[in-house]
């Protein structure tokens, strides 16, 4: 597991190869009606589930090693005051510039939609959000967890010893959201609504997130087991994303709209020990998955809006040569608008906070 002074080659890994899936599904409507209109030509799961998962183990990490030090309010706050030194600068910063390109005519959005709910990351807490800043649906998701989770604990703390209060709240986070999907489930909705209705309603994904917290609990009181099983847990999960992957179920069914968002998180569960094992001395390997790493962040941030559409809003794709330059240009520009950002942007915060708390 990470820490502050050393990073994980797998899990870097794991996270540069979630946020290649992610800008490689935001981009491919730069290659319509070009010969690479299908590109990537194989199915893969969504980024944002690893994501999810890979956080949950991290976090989940975090809050055991701060919790078997004591765990009171004072934790609880600096826990946060951590947390959302790494995500809200970026965040309100990507805000604004979706403000501002939608007003300047750049890109298209609904500027009816932005209010206050963004500040506060209620934007789709129990409604879908639809218009504008899309992307910032997961986002929400992440803070609702940072902030229900400690919380949760932190009471639980109170009645059990850390390793049983800890595996109370990560089931209780993986089975609330399970039994609100269940309780929500509509037969009637189409694709669309299944997107915006179901996957990206901050109380219906919480879940996803809470299997990397039974991760970090594995690790932290069963690593021979974690060690001993993580080849066979590979397997299992690998064959179980094949299954995701080529089931044609429709998403007006109920294990579209309930299980499928439980069954994702566990199968990408399964595989990460694995990654987390990963090791490479082959060092411009090594540096270029940390350099996709360290600003996969602000790559998630800025490659829908402000990269993808910029470009496909502005400069439509004419024929196929065209276009094959223009997606090249989009993987081009995101990185080297994200490593503006996190140099310029996340690391002097990062370095700030680091310096702060010693």
């Amino acid at each position: 597991m990470n820490n502050n002074t050393t990073r994980n080659f797998g899990l870097d890994l794991f996270r540069a190869l979630a946020i290649v899936l992610v800008v490689l599904s935001h981009g491919k409507f730069l290659l319509n009606g070009t010969v690479l209109e299908n590109f990537p030509f194989v199915k893969m799961l969504d980024g944002v589930d690893l994501f999810f998962v890979l956080s949950g183990f991290l976090i989940g990490g975090i809050l055991l090693n701060s919790s078997s030090e004591g765990w009171n309010w004072r934790g609880v706050a600096h826990f946060w005051k951590r947390r959302w030194l790494r995500t809200l600068p970026n965040y309100y910063l990507i805000l604004l510039l979706n403000f501002i390109f939608i007003s300047c005519g750049i890109i298209s959005g609904d500027l009816t939609v932005f209010g206050w709910k963004f500040i506060f990351f209620l934007q789709n807490f129990t409604k879908p959000l639809i218009g504008f800043f899309w992307e910032s649906w997961s986002l929400a998701v992440e803070e609702w967890f940072y902030i229900f989770t400690p919380v949760m604990l932190w009471g639980l703390l109170k009645v059990f010893r850390l390793k049983w209060a800890y595996l109370v709240a990560t089931l209780v986070m993986i089975a609330v959201p399970l039994i609100y999907r269940a309780y929500s489930f509509d037969p009637k909705l189409d694709d669309f609504w299944f997107d915006v209705q179901v996957r990206k309603i901050v109380l219906f994904r919480l879940d996803a997130i809470a299997f990397g917290l039974l991760l970090a609990w594995m690790y932290s009181f069963h690593k021979n087991l974690w060690d001993k099983w993580k080849n066979a847990a590979l397997v299992f999960g690998l064959a179980i994303v094949l299954f995701l992957l080529n089931n044609s179920a429709s998403n007006a069914t109920f294990y579209r709209q309930v299980f499928y968002f439980s069954i994702t998180p566990l199968a990408i569960a399964l595989i990460l020990p694995w990654f987390e094992g990963i090791t490479s001395s082959w060092k411009r390997l090594v540096a270029a998955v940390t350099r996709i790493s360290k600003i996969s962040y602000s790559m998630y941030l800025i490659n829908l809006a402000l990269v993808a559409q910029v470009i496909g809003l502005n400069f439509p794709v004419q024929g196929n040569a065209d276009g094959i330059m223009k997606y090249a240009a989009y993987w081009l520009v995101v990185i080297a608008v994200s490593s503006a950002l996190y140099y310029f942007v996340e690391r002097p915060i990062l370095r700030w906070r680091d310096n702060a708390s010693r």
